[in-house]
């Protein structure tokens, strides 16, 4: 056991999948995907792998990065981070029209991690996804991505390419070469390649098997950076595809490397953690697993059992404090924090933190969260399977249209709804589940015509649990057990997590009202 102790995974709580890390001196910087999200790309910082601090966003205005409108698993998937020479530099792919349609990748660069970062600069040509930058030691800047074969010789056939890039446009320059052709290895979507060069050879590590049940991390070899690449014998190096998917940590793989200042290797890497029927709510995770090079000169996990654990020794590496990042906000900043997001980047804004000051202003729009656009809805990841969530609700319908309240999202065909709204002249509370786009009334109540209300949300492992009341002391009970199933990852077979937070929505009217939300709470809850 390392004299530092030890910690526990995830070291990123909640939807935080496709970790990227680099090292500069002491410290760490990691990236994660963030798909439709906004803003997007969260960036972290960390002095000793465990602790981390978000400092900012890659993609941050919208003027950097045009969304288009994507449905909620497409959009801004697995980034690179790395820093070479005074700049940092993110690669990501921007996908749309489809999973395997168009795929756009381009590449954001900063003097400061935190921000700004530059606008997107496209790379022609550079089609695939889960990119990812090399700089070699003769100053030479390498792409490598992954490519669809056609015709595939079976169903995910996928490579990896490499083409040098121009260092100063961005763009290929000199042919692209295969250097892992799926099909010598049989492999199904090879993925997030990373090259890195240790021992007198080029490394190249990919992900394997999809993002689900036989997911893996593989690596081969090369002395020449484009050249024949060696396949590792024992391939794969990191996986729990031979476990229950009901095992504490499953389907790991997606990962990156990093040396300590003291000749340590960490990997950094996706993971789940099931907790009803191999259903997960949380989505894909970032874990921490030491690394090392064996004698044969390969990469295998640095534990007794190989595997990705829950307890883990500690980096020897002096411990980082973080700024403190309270679980409430009271919305008295100017500018939100970094956990919020809204769906899409807003192009019109529809909340304000001024116009009440110590309020959430939410401006009620036509737009509903049961189609894909940009509704009125901020939210945060949902990071324990146990948590509480509260907010202080003021709002008034004027409309029977009128809804306001928590919304819980898995994407716009997955959530839950719990809104204050209007029928004739009763002011209403009430519970809807959309599911696969139709939404169905779950319960509603009559509440008093006017006055703050407190909407509160708890979750364990039977569900979802509702509540309400008139003082932030006051819980009455709504509805229980609600099927936490409805909001899991599996369930919408997609790429994301649940997120929890505030909507309004004058349902394809137009209103001029508007809901203030004076707090928000959200805490975890001791699983019984």
């Amino acid at each position: 056991m390392s004299k530092y102790g030890q910690f526990e995974n995830p070291i990123l709580n909640g939807f935080y999948p496709d970790p990227s890390v680099c090292r500069v001196g002491e410290d760490y910087y990691m990236v994660t995907s963030s798909f439709v999200y906004f803003p997007g790309l969260p960036i972290f910082h960390s002095r000793d792998l465990i602790h981390w601090e978000q400092i900012g966003h890659g993609i941050s205005s919208p003027e950097q990065l045009d969304y288009k409108n994507c449905e909620t698993s497409l959009g801004l998937w697995a980034p690179s981070i790395r820093y070479h020479d005074g700049t940092f530099y993110i690669i990501n792919t921007f996908v749309s029209e489809g999973r395997e349609a168009r795929r756009d990748n381009y590449i954001i660069t900063a003097s400061d991690p935190s921000g700004p970062w530059s606008r997107a600069h496209f790379i022609e040509g550079a089609d695939g996804i889960d990119s990812s930058l090399f700089f070699d030691k003769d100053g030479r800047m390498w792409y490598a991505g992954n490519y669809i074969s056609t015709p595939g010789l079976y169903e995910g056939h996928h490579g990896i390419y490499l083409c040098e890039l121009d260092p100063l446009t961005f763009q290929f320059k000199g042919e692209r070469t295969v250097i892992w052709d799926g099909n010598k290895t049989r492999s199904k979507w090879i993925e997030a390649p990373h090259i890195y060069y240790e021992n007198g050879y080029y490394y190249l590590i990919v992900a394997e098997g999809g993002t689900f049940t036989n997911h893996s991390v593989m690596m081969a070899r090369c002395r020449t950076i484009d050249g024949d690449y060696e396949i590792c014998p024992r391939n794969p190096v990191v996986t729990h595809r031979h476990l229950s998917l009901e095992h504490e940590i499953s389907v790991v793989g997606h990962c990156d490397i990093v040396e300590t200042q003291n000749g340590e290797w960490w990997m950094v890497l996706l993971g789940v953690r099931p907790y009803k029927d191999a259903h997960f709510n949380l989505g894909r995770e970032t874990f921490l697993v030491p690394v090392l090079w064996e004698s044969d000169g390969w990469l295998r996990i640095d534990n007794e059992n190989g595997l990705v654990n829950r307890e883990e020794r500690r980096p020897e590496l002096p411990s980082f404090l973080p700024s403190p990042a309270p679980s409430s906000d009271n919305f008295e900043s100017p500018v939100l924090k970094y956990c919020w997001n809204t769906i899409h980047p807003p192009v019109q804004s529809f909340y304000s933190l001024t116009e009440r000051p110590g309020c959430l202003r939410l401006y009620l729009r036509p737009e509903v969260l049961h189609e894909i656009c940009t509704p009125a809805f901020i939210g945060r990841r949902q990071q324990h399977a146990a948590f509480l969530m509260q907010a202080a609700l003021d709002f008034t319908p004027m409309e029977n249209c009128e809804e306001a309240g928590l919304a819980l999202v898995q994407d716009d065909r997955f959530h839950y709804t719990y809104t204050v709204t209007k029928k004739g002249n009763e002011r209403l509370l009430k519970l809807s589940a959309v599911r696969m786009g139709c939404p169905a009334l779950l319960k509603e109540a009559p509440l008093p015509a006017s006055g703050r209300i407190y909407l509160t949300v708890t979750a364990s492992r039977e569900g979802y649990h509702f509540y309400y009341g008139m003082t932030d002391q006051e819980f009455l009970p709504f509805f229980t057990n609600a099927d936490p199933t409805l909001l899991s990852s599996l369930t919408n077979e997609g790429f994301t997590g649940t997120y929890l937070g505030m909507y309004a929505s004058s349902n394809h009217q137009d209103s001029n009202n508007y809901a203030d939300f004076d707090w928000f709470l959200y805490e975890p809850l001791r699983q019984q």
